[in-house]
């Protein structure tokens, strides 16, 4: 399988906060949208989730604001698969403006049955997929603040 294409995310007027640069929270929104990619990219989409009752929550991030993004400007977000078990999927996301890394994103989510309330395995061609795409963490993966 090959990796989720890059998340394209243009820099809205309304995400620029009182210092002129993206607000945090818009940098976790843009993330965000990054996940949403990858659940559609290894079949865990919309109608997964209507049949299902099942989606993936995150119960740990761990964000890294490396560089100020302007506005109106054009990001891209690279995502990285980089663990995954049979409940479990930690991912990494890198954010750039051009070929400058600006941000960071490492997250761990569990596969939950909505109605259930707990954790569930993944069913096994998801479970494939993920093993498929897993790569070796970057550097950033597993700090914890300092």
């Amino acid at each position: 399988m090959t990796a989720p294409p890059p998340l394209r995310q243009q820099v809205r007027d309304e995400w620029i906060d009182y210092n002129g640069h993206l607000s945090e929270a818009y940098y976790v929104l843009v993330f965000g949208f990054a996940t949403d990619a990858l659940m559609e990219h290894i079949g865990l989409d919309e109608q997964y989730r209507r049949r299902t009752g099942c989606s993936l929550y995150t119960v740990e991030a761990h964000v890294r604001y490396l560089r100020e993004v302007g506005p109106e400007s054009e990001l891209v977000v690279t995502t990285h698969v980089v663990g995954g078990s049979a409940k479990k999927l930690r991912i990494c996301h890198e954010m750039s403006l051009g070929e400058e890394v600006v941000a960071t994103e490492e997250v761990l989510a569990l596969h939950v049955d909505g109605e259930q309330g707990r954790a569930v395995e993944f069913p096994d061609e998801v479970a494939r997929r993920i093993g498929a795409l897993t790569e070796t963490p970057p550097h950033y993966a597993g700090r914890s603040i300092g």
